[in-house]
């Protein structure tokens, strides 16, 4: 089984995955660890119908590891799939759908879809609940007023002034999840309920 956590680059996620098929096989052994699944009916038996074609016996619907995921319906490679993510995940500061559709050799528009197919799936499930170790930090949102038009530039708000930006608190639990709000101020009896 491939794993992806020991990789420290994109070199070595392609040489652990040459081909489409190893791809599949890498998803399959991710997605049903257990034995094949339907995802139409979970508690239905499995057919093996050709190579990593099933289909489920109560439904009689025909599936791969594909379906219900983000890679359904696709014409792109499993590979490219695999490229993009690391990519996106890789880089601290995001990747714009330009410079994606150039390093996995795309058109800007699938770039773009597979972007926000992508965050989709990594979108916070954010319960605000935290446990164990935590930690906490707050931060400023916003631009310099600089570099804003002149009607939307805020007086007195030179350096590092903090008139124009929203307060955020951000909290980390120690591998684990993380949780980001709004707040009014950064002031102790604010931050520390």
């Amino acid at each position: 089984m491939v794993d992806i956590k020991s990789f420290n680059s994109l070199l070595d996620l392609l040489d652990a995955l040459p081909d489409e098929r190893s791809c599949i096989e890498y998803l399959e052994n991710l997605r049903w660890k257990d034995g094949v699944v339907s995802p139409f009916d979970r508690t239905s038996k499995v057919y093996k119908l050709s190579n990593h074609k099933y289909m489920c016996k109560n439904t009689q619907n025909k599936f791969n590891v594909k379906t219900s995921t983000i890679f359904e319906n696709t014409k792109l490679p499993l590979r490219k799939w695999f490229t993009a993510i690391w990519l996106i995940l890789s880089n601290k500061k995001g990747i714009s759908s330009l410079q994606l559709a150039k390093n996995i050799n795309v058109t800007q528009k699938t770039a773009w879809l597979l972007l926000q197919k992508i965050r989709f799936c990594m979108d916070c499930k954010n319960t605000n609940r935290l446990s164990v170790e935590v930690e906490a930090d707050e931060t400023y949102i916003g631009g310099k007023s600089k570099n804003r038009h002149a009607n939307k530039k805020v007086k007195g708000s030179q350096g590092r002034s903090s008139k124009c930006k929203t307060p955020v608190l951000g909290m980390v639990q120690r591998k684990g999840d993380v949780v980001a709000m709004v707040v009014k101020n950064t002031s102790m009896a604010e931050l520390t309920p």
